[in-house]
């Protein structure tokens, strides 16, 4: 039975000056071993040990540049090996880049591609008794980019960094969202495996399902030892009770295993059904060996010599692109159902990616389900993630939109490059295709994009850049090893060249005019097929920035935040992003980032309520995007540090199965009632046209009646649907538990009065619940729990309150709560500054009450864009 040896233990960091000496490395990394922790890498391993500062923190990213440059050298022990055992192999499944591999002294191999993994036979050069030193040399992946743009010539790509040269985690060089932090490191598992006779190289499921039956079909490839080449083998496949088997004969080594399974479960998107998976168990015997070990001769004649398990899930995926009327379609379908994609775009949660537990993994995906996400499409400029991140994609019901990993940039299809690319697509469509969540192969980011319209075409002249692989290499791959899912060559692509690439009629489109130089009333311009990135802009949240930034006072051009600021000109759209909508007082910082964070809501909140309206002619909305990996203003719901911002909880309200919101069709306002259920939606709703007092102008009941998965639009009745005052009258929609709103001028020009509001702070158990009551319109009200308590964290986002309501915010992680602290972690849109409560006694761990009236008890200033529909 094979044996694996996992190589944590002993290992040793030493910064190797034979090609150059960093002037910034401390002195004492000279002739000095760090103790290294595997899998990690250098920047981890000279931060753990004291000799690099925080590189998340201030400007520290530049002091730290250097490490990036150097080479490194990580040292060990392998331990003396098991007896009884043909092969001894030393096994990487992720080397960060370009690493030249030693045993006992000896050169055994060299390695350029971070998304690989690398096994060699290392049988002859072990020693018995006293372990065999393992020397890992890093050269800098600055070093290989630019050796090999010097072979095959230069490539135009989106940043003024070579990380298309070189097959590593492109956002390591740095992107418009991330620090340039170029690691290197052993950063998965290192081992050693032992075995006898025969082993499992490789096991490809393919899984599909028809009329309730599930088959699986199960492609293996066997690598033998001396003692197996002339033995016949025996490959046994068990599925839910099923199993089937076939023979290996001396001289064949792949072999394909059919199983068909009764009446399985499918596995469904969450909010179309379950998710149940079935273990598929895979064993490799030798029929007939004598089932005691040979302790003589090596060879290992156990029944059974290798092992494989992976969960499966029965389920169709197909990409519907049938032309019409708009053009061409772009819509998953699962399991015959038609989905309307309700995305993610998903960067590496860290900059060091072995930093990246299970548990961080389970906490981050959970944000996404809990917010109503059901895909989240894994990025091209990032790594393809570990099993455990699949792995709950496939129990959390979240489908995965996997990139190969090409992004903004022009890749030549030159050796030694287009090797590596190749065997990279294979090893990863393997490793990844048995998890039921991966529903699209997607072959680059933005690339066909930039090569139409980013001025590539000119600095190319004639050179190869990727086209290749988008268009046959990689479509080629999936349909030889995976051929159950689709493939798209790149986002955003239309399908063919027969139309622009980011054409919103055909495939998948982009939209980044609307933020980089148009405000995100622009949304509503167009209608996509499928939106497959699209965002805006907000900070981290505060107690984010102030663990991260020393800068005093913190403001938004304040050194550490425009270093934290990596989009060209971000600060600049921010504020014209802002100027439509909101006028911010000079050098007041907490409102700035009030607004800031509650612009990009609202601007999210446009695009997809338009967008949702119009299923099924748009099919998906991706958003950019989930998550950060450090301390940065950016596009993401969920800061660099965890926590949600504004935009987060918003995204439970547009990401909800049903959603009213008001929209234009042909000039006129009506009312979309989108139902992305699978039961029917009838209900009343309350349509209200109010003035900013709280006088109701005009009232009128409709009904929803919505199929299943579909939306109705109700017509608004005339007396209800004009607007007399644009700067005083506003409309609401109730029904269900759900609101729409829209104001029909910006918030800078409505006649908004003072807010007044009371509030209650009751403390249960380890939740305080905080609910405030409005004695006027209050729009926009935002609790940021952070500022509360750095622990904190509440269950809801900015929420609109019209006289008489009240609404109750839920907080954890308050460690002493106190109301007289309320008034400075509450804003609203239309309140000036903080006033001090009054009657506001102190309130203890319990079940007990406090009151604090704050007339305009929450800060902020005004704004929204005309037809805004927050």
């Amino acid at each position: 039975m094979k044996v694996r040896k996992p190589l944590t233990d002993a290992w040793t960091l030493h910064l190797d000056t034979a090609r150059h000496r960093p002037e910034q490395a401390p002195a004492a990394l000279a002739d000095t071993a760090v103790p290294a922790r595997v899998p990690g890498c250098v920047h981890t391993d000279l931060l753990a040990a004291g000799l690099i500062p925080d590189p998340y923190l201030d400007r520290n990213e530049e002091e730290v540049a250097w490490v990036g440059r150097a080479d490194w050298r990580y040292r060990t022990r392998i331990p003396a090996a098991p007896a009884g055992h043909e092969r001894a192999d030393l096994v990487f499944d992720g080397l960060d880049t370009v690493a030249d591999i030693s045993v006992a002294g000896k050169p055994l191999a060299a390695t350029r591609n971070m998304h690989r993994g690398y096994r060699y036979d290392v049988t002859g050069l072990l020693h018995p008794a006293d372990g065999t030193p393992l020397d890992i040399r890093f050269t800098s992946a600055y070093e290989e980019a630019e050796a090999v743009r010097a072979a095959t010539g230069p490539r135009p790509n989106a940043y003024a960094e070579p990380f298309n040269f070189v097959r590593k985690m492109a956002c390591s060089f740095g992107w418009d969202w991330g620090p340039t932090l170029v690691t290197a490191g052993i950063w998965r598992e290192a081992r050693m495996e032992f075995w006898s006779t025969a082993r499992l190289a490789e096991v490809r499921p393919q899984v599909t399902v028809h009329d309730g039956t599930g088959r699986v079909t199960v492609h293996l490839t066997v690598e033998r030892a001396a003692s197996g080449r002339s033995r016949t083998l025996r490959a046994a496949v068990r599925v839910a009770g099923v199993e089937a088997s076939a023979d290996l004969p001396a001289g064949q080594d792949t072999a394909a295993v059919e199983l068909a399974v009764p009446d399985v479960e499918l596995w469904w998107p969450r909010g179309y059904g379950e998710q149940p998976r079935y273990l598929c168990d895979v064993t490799l015997t030798a029929p007939g060996a004598d089932t005691e070990p040979d302790t003589g001769g090596g060879a290992d004649t156990s029944r059974v010599l290798d092992t494989w398990e992976r969960c499966v899930g029965f389920r169709t995926v197909e990409l519907d692109t049938t032309a019409d009327e708009h053009g061409s379609a772009f819509t998953l379908v699962v399991n015959g159902v038609p989905v309307f994609a309700r995305g993610v775009n998903w960067i590496p949660d860290d900059v060091f990616p072995s930093r990246i537990t299970h548990a961080r993994y389970r906490r981050r995906l959970e944000q996404a389900a809990a917010a109503g996400v059901d895909l989240v499409r894994v990025w091209g400029g990032g790594i393809y993630e570990s099993d455990d991140f699949y792995d709950l994609c496939d129990e959390l019901g979240l489908m995965v939109w996997q990139d190969f990993l090409f992004a903004c940039a022009a890749y030549p299809e030159d050796e030694p490059l287009r090797s590596e690319v190749a065997a990279e697509a294979e090893e990863n469509v393997v490793r990844l295709m048995p998890h039921p969540s991966l529903v699209l192969w997607n072959g680059n980011n933005e690339n066909l994009w930039g090569f139409t319209d980013w001025d590539w075409q000119d600095d190319l002249n004639g050179a190869s850049w990727g086209e290749g692989y988008y268009l046959r290499l990689l479509p080629e791959t999936v349909a030889r090893l995976d051929p159950t899912r689709p493939y798209w060559a790149g986002s955003p692509w239309s399908g063919s060249w027969d139309a622009h690439p980011n054409d919103p009629g055909h495939g998948t489109s982009h939209s980044w005019e609307v933020w980089n130089r148009r405000d995100y009333s622009d949304y509503l311009a167009d209608v996509p097929r499928f939106v497959a990135e699209f965002g805006w802009q907000a900070p981290p949240a505060r107690a984010t920035l102030d663990r991260a930034l020393s800068d005093t006072p913190l403001a938004a051009d304040s050194p550490g935040m425009l270093h934290h600021q990596k989009a060209e000109d971000g600060n600049g759209k921010l504020a014209r992003g802002l100027a439509p909508h909101f006028s911010v007082p000079d050098g007041d910082f907490a409102t700035w980032h009030y607004l800031t964070q509650l612009n990009q809501a609202r601007a999210i909140a446009t695009g997809v309520e338009h967008w949702r309206s119009h299923w099924p002619r748009c099919a998906g909305t991706v958003l950019w995007q989930l998550n950060d990996c450090w301390p940065v203003t950016s596009w993401a719901a969920v800061d660099g540090d965890g926590r949600e911002k504004p935009l987060y909880h918003e995204l439970k309200r547009l990401y909800a199965d049903r959603l009213l919101t008001f929209q234009e069709r042909d000039g006129r306002l009506v009312l979309a009632a989108v139902n992305q259920s699978a039961d029917a939606w009838s209900c009343p709703v309350l349509l209200r046209r109010m003035d900013s007092e709280g006088a109701v102008l005009a009232e009128h009941r409709l009904t929803v009646a919505a199929g299943p998965r579909t939306v109705a639009l109700l017509e608004l009745p005339p007396q209800a649907g004009r607007i007399g005052d644009p700067g005083r009258e506003f409309w609401v929609a109730d029904g269900d538990g759900l609101r729409a709103l829209r104001f029909a001028a910006a918030d800078s020009a409505f006649a908004y009065p003072k807010a007044d509001i009371r509030t209650e702070l009751r403390v249960v158990g380890d939740t305080a619940e905080v609910t405030v009551t409005a004695h006027t319109l209050v729009r926009d009200l935002l609790l940021q729990a952070d500022l509360l308590d750095p622990g904190a964290s509440t269950d809801r986002g900015p929420t609109t309150l019209l006289p008489g309501e009240s609404v109750t915010y839920r907080v954890r992680g308050w460690a002493r709560p106190a109301p007289e602290t309320l008034p400075g972690a509450l804003y609203c849109v239309n309140a000036d500054r903080p006033a001090a409560p009054h009657d506001a006694p102190d309130v203890s761990a319990g079940d007990r009450t406090a009151d604090a009236r704050a007339d305009g008890g929450a800060r902020s200033t005004a704004g929204t864009a005309a037809g805004s529909t927050r």
